[in-house]
């Protein structure tokens, strides 16, 4: 008796029983997902991922679910709009001789923290905004502190106004004239020529502020990480409320903040 084998190739077989070489279509779904909650600050929903990514609800709701369950995906209860978390930040983010950049910033952020007893974060530009990818948690019993993967924008925040004015020229323009400008308190900066001139005074100083730009009752200063090409990867700030970070300590703390973030970019430069 004769026996008959079969061999199936995994990668010519679909989902959908359509044969589709090199294709993994649960996998180009999840990550249209991913992609398109990236370009979303305020999240979607189940039906509004459904109908912007063409896909049967049944099927968005599968891969939403994996997602949560690997916390690369959170769910606001009020809004049940799904956002991504910091997990995929840690995936890949800039290495130098294998160290990501919160490995290499973790240590001055932690003096930082200790020198100010505010709470200091990590930054780099992601597209058109800046993203949130470490934080060391300040020390007094009310301080501030976030989700990891948290976005925030380039024209109302100290971390966002610095990553913006040392981007390349050409490149600086290209993201000012597509970003929106919202006011978001009476003291936002809501003009690209407003923008452009804090740029080049962020510049000019080294570090960059937030005078309660973004949100009433909290400020901010931040400092540049620069790589062994002098580019600039990331910024490093402390942030807290206004009364304990006023406006006449941002000269002494843009200090403190600059010291911080030069001694991750010789750590950088270190490394290669």
């Amino acid at each position: 008796m004769s026996h008959s084998k079969t061999i199936v190739d995994e990668t010519l077989a679909s989902d959908d029983g359509i044969s589709s070489p090199g294709s993994a279509p649960a996998l180009d779904r999840a990550l249209d997902i991913l992609e398109l909650l990236s370009a979303s600050r305020e999240g979607l929903t189940l039906s509004e991922l459904s109908e912007q990514l063409q896909l049967p609800k049944n099927s968005v709701f599968r891969l939403t679910q994996t997602l949560l369950a690997r916390g690369y995906l959170a769910r606001n209860s009020e809004s049940l709009a799904f956002q991504l978390t910091g997990r995929l930040l840690k995936l890949a983010p800039p290495r130098w001789s294998g160290y990501s950049l919160p490995v290499v910033s973790r240590d001055s952020m932690i003096a930082l923290r200790d020198q100010t007893r505010e709470t200091v974060q990590l930054g780099v530009l992601s597209g058109l905004e800046g993203v949130i990818i470490d934080q060391v948690e300040g020390l007094e019993p009310l301080r501030i502190a976030v989700d990891l993967g948290l976005r925030f924008a380039l024209h109302n925040n100290a971390p966002g106004k610095l990553l913006l004015a040392f981007l390349p020229p050409a490149q600086r323009t290209s993201i000012m004239a597509k970003i929106k400008m919202p006011s978001t308190t009476p003291r936002t900066i809501t003009t690209k020529n407003e923008l452009l001139e804090e740029c080049n005074r962020i510049i000019d100083q080294g570090y960059a502020t937030d005078f309660a730009e973004s949100d009433e009752g909290i400020h901010c200063i931040a400092g540049p990480i620069y790589d062994a090409n002098q580019k600039v990867v990331g910024a490093l700030w402390v942030t807290g409320p206004a009364k304990r970070l006023p406006k006449s300590s941002f000269r002494e703390l843009g200090m403190q903040v600059m010291k911080a973030s030069h001694r991750v970019s010789r750590i950088i430069g270190e490394l290669g």
